[in-house]
């Protein structure tokens, strides 16, 4: 009697990049709130009249303009580890993570600039409070992002990526695109509209 063959193995389920997936639109909601809040705020305060912006104060609008060309960067880099892993390319996969985590340091050392260059303090004002939420929650998130680009680096490097399993290179590629959805908002809410 012929015995059928056995069952091919069933796929591996995309654990990282669905949880990625998930993390990343809660953290995007999350962020929506927070602007939905400062919007709030800022329309109850009189909207963009010198009522709403502390007497002094001045946003470095080049500094957030920067930001925002930067975390394209990012995103833009990451993108290009997607696409180097799954040709194989381990070393151009490297590189690549490299400069998306140099970039994000980068852009911390941007919004550092802007938070030293306002000299405001939090608890002064809403605008002061709801602005230093804000970008202090992006620059968490941009942390944690930098953070996922290290380790996927260091696991490209030790072989854990391939052209066929490149699951966690696009699902650090997924966090930086939310990324840069989420400063492309705070940069029109926060930075241009004031």
């Amino acid at each position: 009697m012929l015995a059928l063959p056995p069952a091919p193995a069933p796929a591996r389920p995309r654990m990282v990049l669905v949880g990625t997936a998930l993390a990343g639109a809660a953290l995007l909601m999350m962020l929506a709130g927070m602007l939905a809040t400062y919007l709030a705020v800022r329309d109850a305060a009189g909207g963009t009249t010198a009522d709403w912006l502390p007497k002094g104060a001045v946003i470095p609008d080049v500094a957030a303009n920067i930001m925002l060309v930067t975390v394209l960067a990012c995103s833009i880099t990451a993108q290009w580890a997607v696409w180097s892993i799954k040709r194989s390319d381990r070393a151009g996969a490297t590189l690549a993570l490299a400069l998306t985590a140099l970039f994000g340091v980068a852009l911390i050392n941007a919004q550092a600039y802007i938070w030293i260059t306002m000299e405001l303090v939090a608890a002064d004002a809403a605008f002061n409070t709801l602005f230093y939420a804000v970008t202090g929650t992006f620059v968490a998130l941009a942390v944690a992002a930098i953070v996922m680009a290290a380790v996927t680096a260091f696991r490209s490097l030790a072989g854990r990526y391939s052209a066929k399993d490149a699951e966690g290179v696009a699902a650090n590629a997924l966090a930086w695109h939310m990324l840069t959805v989420a400063y492309a908002a705070i940069w029109f809410v926060v930075y241009v509209t004031k």
